[in-house]
């Protein structure tokens, strides 16, 4: 059967678009809120204001920016480019250097793992967004799934005291039947669980044990994550001609709702103590000599941005050619790290108020990732009037940007997908990305179980750290050092015009030497502090941790896998095949003809050869 699709009308495709093949987008606004909720994501609003609090208030700002100039944006700016340039996804990407298609390959599959857990979590999200249509909130008191530790005060146990001139050390109850006041510093509390932290526990995850203790799919977990891949689904069914419609309310929504959130947080009592406690009435300065600081900074600033996952060169293959990709990239960088800020002044403003009412010091009540979203928040909107109003704004927040950031690497899959089969893709996308969400669904079921905290954490721990890192120092040193930097500046300026040798100065300091030096550090660094997978107090059994590593030796193994292969069929002596794995292969450059000019005159039209096919042409020479 002739595979030709010519007339074939694929809702992927508009007859405006430039590129008719693959594709672009509707207008500028769709790219860049698309990147937006993609950068945005969760943990703008649960980890940078912890980190900010931790490392020296307002001073952590200081390496956050440098950061953000010396490893975010450098690289966040090239796989912009890169994709745009080339019009291809994370692995077809790699004609630029074959040698390295396996990169393109990891980024994809731990996209994948993420892609999982993290709609697990915006299936929490949603529970407790249905959670919060109740005119009491269920975490609001101590109900009848609490246990003799739940308590909404912190209950004394013992202290010092005086009695006939002596000081004594009794338990509380003998203290309060004598009418005894308890000596300043010497009271102790009873270990005492709030309620939204045993609601999370108990009737949210039905935690078990541990990794261990499987125990059943909790049902109601399983329908949210059900209902969040369906959404997921219905946004991208028409790919980024869906999407990025979409993304119009999902991007700029839950800017709306932390406005509200800060307006409101700001209006209570004890408010200032939590924006004190968040920047700091006097910055500590002293804390930027510590190198941990330094190397949190980094690390936000890289995941936050989404570097080395491959949907910014996905996202990207859909601009315009001539598009400005310098601007985007700055734009939505500032614009990123911004969010992260007046997200911290949303959150801290409220568990202030949280600290105040529960005459707790602002310590106590905050904390980082899951305990912040799902037990310390939940816990100071169930003691504010209308709490049930406020309860949900802030879930359906956490769901909006969950959701676009989602959106963003599911449509990293089917780009890959319609880069290594066009034709059929063309034909069957609708059917293959609800198959995709379908499938991903299935495999997720297992971080909805009781242990599926466990799990969740467990992925998170492996994939989305030392594999991303990998295949980030991978692609710079590749791209900057084997394509060759000053090339790929070159193939820049056919996309946004010449610019002078000034202009290109700090990208050449960044992408030559900065950077990579900055991104090894850090690998480095994760590997010498290494520690085993733990939530909270419970430890990972040796074959949990055992798993993760092949999870992610799993994820990594195909960038020797691939060389090999591509040295193997290459032609020549050993030094001649490595020679010409390196150079780009003979279909590299822009995707449409009329974009390649003298330059890449010599290009063969991949829409004359097998388009999964990525051959090494020996003695190729550029």
């Amino acid at each position: 059967k002739d595979f030709s699709l010519s007339n074939e009308k694929d809702a992927h495709v508009s007859d405006s678009d430039e590129n008719l093949e693959r594709g672009n987008w509707s207008n500028k606004g769709d790219y860049l809120l698309s990147m937006v909720g993609y950068a945005v994501g969760l943990g703008n609003v649960w980890r940078f204001p912890y980190l900010t609090y931790q490392n020296g208030g307002g001073a952590f700002l200081i390496p956050y920016t440098l950061m953000l100039a010396l490893a975010g944006l450098p690289l966040f700016f090239m796989e912009c480019s890169l994709g745009q340039f080339a019009s291809l996804g994370p692995v077809s990407i790699w004609r630029i250097l074959p040698l390295f298609q396996g990169v393109g390959i990891t980024m994809v599959i731990i996209s994948t793992f993420v892609t999982i857990y993290y709609n697990v979590i915006i299936a929490y999200a949603l529970y407790y967004l249905f959670a919060s249509f109740q005119k009491v909130l269920p975490w609001s008191d101590c109900f009848s799934w609490a246990d003799e530790f739940c308590s909404k005060t912190r209950l004394v146990s013992d202290c010092n005291a005086t009695l006939d001139g002596e000081i004594i050390h009794v338990n509380y109850s003998f203290i309060t039947s004598n009418n005894l006041t308890c000596m300043n510093g010497t009271i102790n509390y009873k270990p005492v669980q709030f309620p939204s932290e045993q609601y999370w526990n108990k009737v949210a995850l039905q935690r078990s044990s541990g990794l261990d203790e499987t125990g059943n799919i909790v049902w109601y977990l399983a329908l949210c994550l059900l209902l969040s891949w369906m959404i997921v689904g219905a946004a991208l069914f028409k790919g980024i001609k869906s999407s990025g419609k979409v993304v119009y309310f999902t991007a700029l929504f839950p800017y709306v709702i932390l406005l509200i959130l800060l307006v409101r947080g700001a209006t209570l009592e004890g408010a200032l103590d939590g924006i004190e406690y968040y920047i700091g009435r006097q910055s500590n300065i002293t804390k930027l000599m510590e190198a941990e600081v330094w190397k949190d900074a980094a690390t936000q600033i890289f995941y936050s941005l989404s570097v080395a996952w491959g949907g910014l060169v996905a996202l990207s293959s859909y601009n315009k050619f001539h598009n400005n990709c310098y601007s985007d990239a700055i734009l939505v960088c500032v614009t990123n790290c911004a969010t992260s800020i007046f997200a911290g002044f949303a959150i801290f403003s409220i568990l202030g108020h949280m600290a105040f009412v529960s005459e707790r010091p602002v310590s106590e009540v905050v904390d980082s990732g899951f305990d912040l979203a799902f037990v310390a928040y939940p816990e100071a909107l169930s003691k504010l009037p209308v709490s049930p109003l406020w309860s949900f704004l802030f879930f359906f927040m956490l769901l909006l940007l969950g959701l676009d950031s989602q959106f963003a690497t599911i449509e990293t899959l089917t780009t890959t997908i319609q880069d290594i089969y066009p034709k059929v893709m063309k034909k069957l996308r609708i059917p293959i990305t609800l198959g995709v969400c379908i499938l991903l669904f299935f495999l997720g079921l297992i971080c909805v179980t009781q242990a599926g905290i466990y799990w969740v954490n467990l992925i998170d721990h492996f994939c989305a750290g030392w594999g991303i890192l990998i295949a980030a120092v991978l692609e710079i040193i590749g791209i900057v050092y084997i394509y060759g930097g000053n090339r790929f500046i070159e193939d820049i300026e056919m996309m946004i015009g010449k610019k002078s040798c000034l202009f290109w100065l700090w990208w050449r300091m960044c992408w030559f030497f900065i950077t990579p030096v900055l991104l090894m550090a850090i690998l480095v660094w994760s590997l010498v502090t290494f520690s085993p997978p733990a939530y909270g107090s419970v430890l990972y059994p040796a074959w949990g941790t055992a798993v993760g590593w092949c999870m992610i030796i799993f994820c990594v193994i195909w960038i020797p896998i691939v060389a090999i292969l591509k040295i193997v069929k290459a032609e020549g002596n050993l030094c001649q095949r490595i020679v010409s794995c390196c150079r780009p292969a003979a279909n590299w450059g822009p995707y449409l003809e009329c974009h390649r000019g003298e330059r890449y005159s010599h290009v063969i039209d991949p829409k004359k050869e097998k388009e999964h096919e990525i051959p090494t042409v020996s003695g190729f020479v550029y």
